[in-house]
C-alpha cells in the first residue's frame, strides 16, 4: 500500500475534502476494476465520463476519489480530491505510485506518423546485441528485457506504462525505447515521465478524425519535445518540413538527420534491391537488410540515437547490418513462381506512397504491381479518397477491400476510396469487400515476377467488425493462398 499524500505529489489540486493522510492499495481509472482501499480517478474520456461511475467505485471499495468536478453528494469517510485535469493527475499519480521508474533508466520517446514501431523495435534489437538489458513499449508488444507482454495501444495508459517501467527497473533495464502517439500525448499519458531523448520521424495525414486539423496534430506531437529537460536530446528529421518545428521551443540538445539536406547525421542510398540496401551515413558505408528510402531514414535515426546514447560508432554499424525487419513492415517472400508478396502496415497516404515508390525503384518495369488496400472504419474519413488515388495511380491493378471496418459499413468505406480514383484509372480498380477474397483475387491475377502488395494491417492478426475480432493475418493468408493456387 502507498500513502495517498505521496501518490498525489506534484498533482495540481484545486480542492480537498477529507484527509490525504491515508493508505491506498492501488490507483484505478476503470470503475469495473476498483477494489478495496483503491483510489479512483474519474476521467472525462471521448466515449464515457468517469464522473458517472464515482458511486459505483465507492461501492466497490474505493477509499478516495480524484475528479475534475466534486459530486453533489459526498460519502462520509471518503476523501475527495478535485484536480484541474484528470488525465494529467492520473499520469503523475501512476508515476508516483510506481516510484517514478522512468528516472531510473534512459527512456527514449519516438513520435511521428510513420516509422515509430520500426525505430523503437530496431533500437531494442540493437541495444540487445550490444549486451544491454533493454525495454520496449511499442504498438506490437511491450518487452521487459527478454520477457514479452501484449499491448493494445501504441501508447498504453499511464498506469500500464509505469507498471512496466517499474518491472524494467526490477529487471535492471538500462534503456527503454517507447512509441509516443499523438493520442497518448493529448491524453497526458506521458506526463510525469522523464525522457532521456526524443526522436521525430515524419508527419503526414493521419488521425484527423481525432485532432480535427493538421496543425493540431503537429502541435500535439511537438509537446513531447517542448517538455524535454535540458539534459535530454531532441533528434529530428529535417527533410520533413515539420522537423524544425519540433525543435522550436525545446531546451534539449538539438540534433538533425536527413537524406536530402545538410544535417548532423547525413545519409545517402548507394544501392537498393530486394535483399537490402547499401547506405552511407556520415562517410561510413553500411549494408542494411531493410529496403526503401523510408527505412534509410529509420536507419539514420537509429545510428544517431545509438551514438547519442554512447555506443561505439563501428560497433553500432556492425550491429545495424544484422538488424532484421519488423513484422508487417515491408515483410515479403517470393513464391515458387517468382511472385513477390509484400505485407506492410501502410495505412496512411504517405506510408502507402512510400511503399509503392520503393517497389517502383526495385522493379524492372515488365512486372505488374497489384495492390490490395482498405481503410479503417471509425477513423479519419478524409484520407480514404487519397488512399484510393495513390493505390490506383501507382499500381497496375488496385483491389479495394475491408480493413477493420469496426462499426462502419465496409462497402461505404470502399465507395469513399473509389471517389479518389481518376477516370483513366477506373479500369484498374476492383472492389472486393471480403478481405480474404480480395487477397485471393490478387493471387489469381498475378503471374511470374509480379509483385503483390497487401497494405494497411501489417503486423495485426485480426479483423475487427462491429466490436468482434476474428483471426486474420495478411502474411499467413497470402502465403497459404499462393501455395493453394500452385503459384
Amino acid at each position: 500500500m502507498k500513502s495517498l499524500k505521496d501518490i498525489l505529489y506534484g498533482v495540481g489540486l484545486t480542492a480537498v475534502t477529507g484527509t490525504t493522510n491515508v493508505m491506498v492499495n492501488s490507483v484505478c481509472f476503470d470503475s469495473r476494476k476498483v477494489g478495496m482501499d483503491d483510489v479512483f480517478v474519474a476521467i472525462k474520456g471521448t466515449l464515457t465520463d468517469g464522473h458517472h461511475y464515482i458511486d459505483k467505485a465507492i461501492a466497490s471499495g474505493a477509499k478516495a476519489i480524484v475528479c475534475e468536478e466534486m459530486p453533489e453528494k459526498m460519502v462520509n469517510e471518503i476523501t475527495y480530491i478535485e484536480v484541474r485535469n484528470g488525465n494529467t493527475a492520473l499520469a503523475i499519480m501512476a508515476s508516483n505510485f510506481y516510484d517514478n521508474p522512468s528516472k531510473n533508466l534512459k527512456l527514449i520517446g519516438v513520435t511521428g506518423t510513420n516509422g515509430k514501431t520500426t525505430i523503437t523495435s530496431l533500437l531494442y534489437q540493437l541495444f540487445k546485441k550490444a549486451g544491454y538489458k533493454v525495454g520496449l513499449i511499442s504498438t506490437i508488444r511491450i518487452m521487459v528485457d527478454d520477457k514479452e507482454y501484449k499491448t493494445s495501444h501504441t501508447t498504453p495508459d499511464a498506469m500500464t506504462i509505469n507498471k512496466h517501467l517499474n518491472l524494467m527497473n526490477k529487471a535492471g533495464v538500462e534503456f527503454c525505447f517507447m512509441e509516443v502517439s499523438s493520442h497518448g500525448i493529448h491524453q497526458k499519458r506521458t506526463k510525469g515521465l522523464v525522457f532521456e531523448g526524443a526522436i521525430f520521424s515524419n508527419l503526414s495525414h493521419d488521425h484527423l478524425d481525432y485532432h480535427k486539423t493538421f496543425a493540431a496534430y503537429r502541435d500535439t506531437k511537438k509537446i513531447l519535445f517542448d517538455e524535454l529537460p535540458k539534459s535530454a536530446f531532441a533528434l529530428t528529421n529535417i527533410d520533413d518540413k515539420n522537423g524544425l518545428v519540433m525543435l522550436q521551443n525545446t531546451v534539449a540538445k538539438k540534433f538533425t538527420y536527413a537524406l536530402k539536406n545538410y544535417a548532423d547525421y547525413r545519409g545517402q542510398i548507394l544501392e537498393n534491391q530486394f535483399d537490402g540496401q547499401l547506405l552511407k551515413i556520415n562517410e561510413h558505408e553500411l549494408w542494411s537488410r531493410l529496403i526503401g528510402h523510408f527505412n534509410a531514414y529509420n536507419m539514420l535515426a537509429i545510428f544517431a540515437t545509438a551514438e547519442l546514447l554512447g555506443l561505439e560508432k563501428f560497433e553500432t554499424l556492425r550491429f545495424m547490418s544484422e538488424l532484421a525487419n519488423v513484422d508487417g513492415r515491408f515483410q515479403y517472400f517470393i513464391s515458387k513462381e517468382k511472385i513477390t508478396a509484400i505485407v506492410d502496415y501502410a495505412h496512411t497516404p504517405d506510408a502507402l506512397k512510400n511503399v509503392l515508390e520503393t517497389i517502383g525503384t526495385l522493379r524492372t518495369g515488365n512486372e505488374n504491381v497489384i495492390t490490395v488496400v482498405g481503410c479503417g472504419g471509425d477513423r479519419d474519413r478524409s484520407k480514404r479518397p487519397v488512399m484510393g488515388h495513390i493505390a490506383s495511380e501507382m499500381s497496375n491493378r488496385a483491389i479495394f477491400t475491408s480493413d477493420n471496418p469496426r462499426t462502419e459499413s465496409p462497402s461505404a468505406i470502399i465507395e469513399e476510396m473509389e471517389t479518389g480514383v481518376e477516370v483513366q484509372n477506373k479500369k484498374k480498380v476492383l472492389s472486393v469487400e471480403n478481405r480474404k477474397q480480395a487477397i485471393k483475387a490478387a493471387c489469381q491475377m498475378a503471374v511470374a515476377n509480379d509483385i503483390i502488395l497487401v497494405a494497411g494491417k501489417g503486423h495485426e492478426t485480426y479483423q475487427e467488425t462491429n466490436g468482434v475480432r476474428i483471426d486474420f493475418d495478411d502474411f499467413k493468408i497470402i502465403k497459404e493462398l499462393l501455395e493453394e493456387l500452385g503459384k
